[in-house]
């Protein structure tokens, strides 16, 4: 007769197998790693403490009472990264394709219950088939219960979702609430209809990877991210994405030491932005020479490119970047770029991680697409969201600041609180060009060199505005500044700032428009 002690290692070896090893061995020649080998290369060897091992699903229709594993398709538990707590569940393929029954949806809901109320962030690995049919209303309903529960952590803890593998219907929308989406390139996607009802309904051709791979999401949608080329790759990205972060929403994001010297001035930035204002440049090159070395990481790098977000270090102190990029569509804000700054900065005011602006924005995106598809309104997100952060907001233009676009890009009438710009930076309504014809029409047109007036009448407009001076005697910056003080003049505002504490009107919530 089988002894207390040797069920439990049977019934423990029958749940670190899951599906079996037919199945593991399907899922490696996939290129998958196992749920349970996931969570081992993420988390800090050994401090994986595992939940929930021995649950079975309570399903009695169609033979699934015959068919029980232990754990149900999901791996639950908390674990340490770098030393620091988080709670976790990893689907697993190998049981019943991941799929999402009554139980199973309970387990993910208990780590969720218990990361919210320690205080510490959720992670994600969705690896799943979607509902499972044969429970019905009963695996929806455990969907909708992990929806309340990503809504209800929104802003209190980090949520990251990592897609490796299907993750279809339904299933999308709890990666979608969270804070970041990692997706795997070449195994994983996530589309509501798959490619079978999409050629029923419109008659397309399509595969699961061309609907709502991991290039499709990071390029095209900006579902997601970030995307690796395998589940290693992107387990690592989880880690370092996790090293910006706080615990939760009462915590700083984590400090670390810095040997990059805080008044490290870069004479690189004082050629980096061309002398013909029409000339693009890299801003990524730009940030890495003012940040501490190494330490920035852009988000959404391949999608609305004319604007860069990502997380960086300045001091050891993790900040937020946003920033105009001259070198996709000259810098312009356009609705892709709207919305892709907006979330992040949001982000960062939920998390107590200030935020730098480094700006260079000509103006909206025109053309009728964008104004039917609602520049406006998106365009009014970018701008609600940097006037809702309450935390630190610095602000360096570096060239252009014009119309309406500067008074978005987080402009002192924000409420940022460190504005400043460089010696050769243009901050009007728009460049001097197009602001001498408008207001010097008839004198142009009836002069008896059209040309030559127009050029002096230019000329005269960018000496009085096409210069930071006016802005800086108006108040509306704070000082003008050498280039190569802005790494120096950065961190001794953000020191003054940490202690910063602002709070708004008492309301329910503002109604951003969405």
């Amino acid at each position: 007769m089988e002894t207390p002690l040797e069920r439990l290692h049977r019934q423990s070896q029958e749940a670190l197998v899951g599906g079996g090893e037919k199945r593991i061995e399907t899922q490696h020649k996939k290129g998958k790693l196992t749920a349970r080998e996931r969570v081992d290369f993420l988390m800090d060897e050994g401090s994986f403490v595992e939940i929930d091992k021995f649950v079975t699903h309570r399903c009695t229709d169609f033979g699934m009472q015959d068919n029980k594993i232990p754990g149900d398709g999901v791996v639950t538990g908390h674990g340490r990264i770098d030393g620091r707590p988080v709670y976790i569940f990893s689907q697993d393929f190998t049981v019943f394709g991941g799929s999402l029954s009554e139980t199973n949806a309970a387990k993910i809901c208990k780590v969720m219950d218990m990361a919210l109320k320690v205080g510490v962030p959720v992670l994600g690995l969705n690896d799943s088939g979607g509902a499972r049919i044969q429970e019905g209303v009963a695996s929806l309903s455990g969907y909708a219960e992990i929806f309340w529960r990503n809504t209800q952590a929104s802003g209190v803890i980090p949520q990251l979702s990592a897609i490796m593998g299907p993750c279809a219907g339904g299933a999308v929308y709890s990666p979608a609430i969270t804070d970041f989406i990692m997706m795997v390139e070449g195994t994983s996607y996530m589309h509501i209809t798959g490619p079978d009802v999409v050629k029923t309904v419109t008659h397309e051709d399509v595969t699961s990877e061309d609907l709502g791979g991991a290039k499709v999401h990071t390029t095209k949608s900006g579902v997601a991210h970030f995307s690796s080329p395998d589940d290693k790759s992107c387990l690592l990205k989880l880690r370092k994405l996790l090293s910006y972060l706080p615990l939760n929403n009462a915590e700083d994001a984590p400090r670390i030491p810095c040997d990059d010297p805080t008044d490290r001035r870069e004479m690189d930035l004082t050629t980096i932005v061309p002398a013909d204002p029409l000339k693009p440049y890299d801003m990524g090159q730009l940030i890495e020479m003012i940040v501490d070395k190494g330490s920035f990481m852009e988000v959404q790098e391949a999608f609305a490119r004319n604007i860069l977000i990502g997380f960086a270090r300045l001091n050891g102190r993790v900040v937020g970047m946003v920033a105009n990029q001259p070198s996709a569509l000259a810098g312009c804000l356009d609705i892709a770029a709207s919305e892709k700054g907006a979330r992040f900065i949001r982000f960062c005011d939920a998390f107590n991680i200030p935020i730098v602006t480094l700006e260079d924005v000509p103006g909206f995106l025109p053309g009728t697409d964008q104004e039917h598809g609602g520049i406006i309104r998106h365009g009014a997100k970018l701008l609600y969201a940097y006037c809702e952060a309450t935390v630190p907001k610095l602000t360096v233009i570096t060239r252009k600041g014009y119309g309406g676009a500067y008074d978005v890009m987080a402009s002192r009438p924000t409420r940022s609180d460190f504005n400043v710009a460089w010696p050769a930076s243009q901050i009007a309504v728009m460049g001097a060009a197009g602001a001498s014809k408008i207001i010097h029409r008839r004198e142009i047109m009836e002069a008896d060199d059209p040309a030559a007036k127009e050029a002096e009448k230019t000329a005269e407009y960018e000496a009085a505005f096409g210069n930071p001076y006016k802005a800086a005697e108006l108040g509306y910056i704070d000082d003008i500044i050498e280039p190569q003080d802005t790494r120096p003049a950065l961190i001794a505002a953000l020191e003054l700032l940490v202690t910063k504490h602002e709070s708004g009107p008492t309301r329910k919530h503002g109604n951003i428009p969405l």
